[in-house]
């Protein structure tokens, strides 16, 4: 394991900021905003990396495995709140995409002194998920070399996981624990160190890659439109009637009528519009089509 942490670009300094601490509050704004460009250069620069890793990703879990993120610090509240956006988002178990963190929750909003550094902990803590070969582990470290992530992998490869790896250095130790390695060079911070600035919107990018990709391949979009989305609350209840509006041209009271009939269940509200059906025949056609809106629509137009 590195023990120079002066070798990794993420500890380096940063070139364009030296004199930050000088500067006026435009220029500070503006190195942070001009260094911030560069991350989705970066990510664009992997994408085969990323587009490997969201295959094999969605291989597993249309086979009924499960997507656990597991990291520390930062990386490790990126991969919990990935996770916890699925299911208002896409109507998911919360089963379906987890989120591990050092420490626990505590570590979300304190730091856990040492957690990161225990290989054990992270064993610890995917055993208590009983993972199996059908599950994708995928590890999350800035530096590429948290003990934590390595001890996950490590014991995820154990187990026959496939195994996913994210770091913003080249040549990432953890990257050797993983399947599907992924690289994003985002160079020195703004403020040497803080991996919570460009490392951690790198990794929020490329998080929201997969889990999104992932969603869209399981059938959770239809066109662009969050199809899946649980109307929980009066925002989101007012989302699925605009959603509706735009997939079948209905008028807000139609839509609102639709929902109410499906019991807000989107799909079954569009797929009624369509074709005229009732709720329990567009519930049938969706499960017989993996629950997929535009697959019912042309097997329905073809019969």
């Amino acid at each position: 394991m590195t023990k120079d942490l002066s070798l990794l670009t993420t500890e380096q300094q940063n070139e364009k900021s030296l004199h930050i601490d000088e500067m006026e509050t435009i220029d500070i704004l503006k190195t942070i905003n001009n260094e911030d460009q560069k991350v989705a250069i970066a990510i664009g620069n992997e994408i085969n990396s990323i587009a490997a890793a969201a295959d094999a990703l969605y291989e597993k879990i249309s086979n009924g495995g499960r997507l656990i993120y597991i990291g520390a610090g930062t990386s490790g509240r990126l991969g919990v709140l990935d996770a916890a956006e699925c299911p208002p988002t896409y109507g998911v178990s919360p089963s379906l995409v987890r989120g591990i963190i050092a420490g626990g929750h505590e570590a979300l909003v304190t730091a856990v002194e040492g957690a990161e550094d225990s290989i054990q902990l992270a064993k610890d803590d995917l055993h208590s998920l009983n993972i199996t070969n059908h599950d994708v582990i995928c590890g999350l470290a800035a530096s590429g070399r948290t003990p934590y992530v390595i001890g996950g992998l490590s014991y995820a490869k154990e187990v026959g996981a496939t195994t996913i790896s994210l770091c913003c250095v080249k040549n990432g130790e953890i990257s050797l624990y993983a399947d599907h390695p992924i690289e994003i060079e985002v160079g020195p911070e703004v403020i040497t160190g803080s991996t919570r600035m460009k490392a951690g919107t790198a990794e929020k990018m490329v998080l929201n890659m997969l889990s999104t990709s992932l969603m869209i391949k399981l059938g959770k979009v239809y066109g662009n439109l969050m199809v899946d989305v649980q109307p929980t609350n009066e925002k989101l209840k007012k989302r699925a009637v605009g959603i509706v509006k735009k997939c079948t041209g209905a008028v807000d009271a139609e839509a609102k009528r639709l929902l109410e009939l499906s019991c807000y269940d989107v799909k079954c509200a569009i797929l009624m519009k369509k074709t005229g059906l009732d709720t329990q025949s567009c519930r049938d056609m969706l499960l017989k089509c993996q629950n997929n809106v535009a697959k019912v629509l042309k097997k329905y137009k073809e019969e």
